[in-house]
């Protein structure tokens, strides 16, 4: 795949899936930009290694998103590729749950895909040409216990880029899901052994994802050979959900 000169933003992108589509872009010649919230060291260092450009903010806050696409835009002179996967836990069971971990993980992982979304599409319709990538998760079709924060705002995912889809065609924007299942990550690496066994005898190919195969789904989507792609959600999770 070519994306020579492709522009692509990646809110998220320091870390575990979001680092691995920045640096998967970066290797097919795309100019590169990311989001992070924390950890300037490590962006730092992302951003000198793909040369390209970071921007720290909350992705939840709606003028910040709206300034750093904005930015990238007059950097590059446009936008081509949107990929929303910022996004975090907050686990408890529902009758547990207070209300601020609720509220936290709707709008950084839910209203975040809105505020991007909203700012970055002007700008596609404007070229006739654009593809925004939802990074949700497999939780969003399956639900978990514990999780129903998560869920809900990964759900909610789905139902807002199937809305958006049918908002843009007309113009040459696509836009897609794609639901992680289990993946290695630093996240991930703190379960439990034995929670971890369970989790991948559920998985029929047996082995957890690494976050350089969920970014080799965004690059198909991304790419000329999926420009009749809208609208869909892909699960890209060994089986699990089949």
């Amino acid at each position: 795949m070519d994306f020579k000169d492709s522009r692509i933003l990646v809110t998220g992108g320091s870390r575990g899936i979001g680092r691995a589509i920045v640096e998967a872009f970066a290797r097919h010649g795309a100019r590169t930009a990311f989001t992070y919230r924390s950890s300037a060291d490590v962006a730092e260092a992302l951003k000198e290694q793909v040369k390209g450009l970071a921007f720290q903010c909350d992705a939840s806050d709606f003028a910040a998103a709206e300034a750093t696409v904005n930015a990238a835009v007059e950097q590059w002179g446009g936008l081509d590729i949107l990929v929303n996967n910022a996004g975090i836990t907050r686990d408890g069971l529902v009758m547990r749950m207070n209300e601020s971990d609720w509220d936290h993980v709707i709008t950084t992982n839910l209203k975040s895909v809105f505020n991007y979304s909203r700012a970055a599409s002007p700008t596609m319709m404007r070229q006739r040409s654009g593809r925004i990538i939802n990074i949700s998760s497999v939780i969003g079709l399956t639900g978990n216990a514990g999780q129903a924060n998560y869920a809900a705002s990964k759900s909610g995912m789905i139902g807002f880029s199937k809305s958006l889809a049918k908002e843009v065609a007309a113009r040459g924007v696509t836009v897609n899901v794609i639901c992680p299942g289990y993946v290695e990550t630093d996240m991930t690496n703190t379960i439990h052994k034995k929670i971890k066994e369970q989790i991948m005898n559920a998985i029929p190919v047996r082995r957890s994802a690494m976050p350089e195969e969920i970014a080799a789904s965004v690059l198909f989507l991304a790419s000329h050979d999926a420009s009749y792609i809208t609208g869909q959600v892909i699960a890209v999770d060994g089986g699990l959900t089949m």
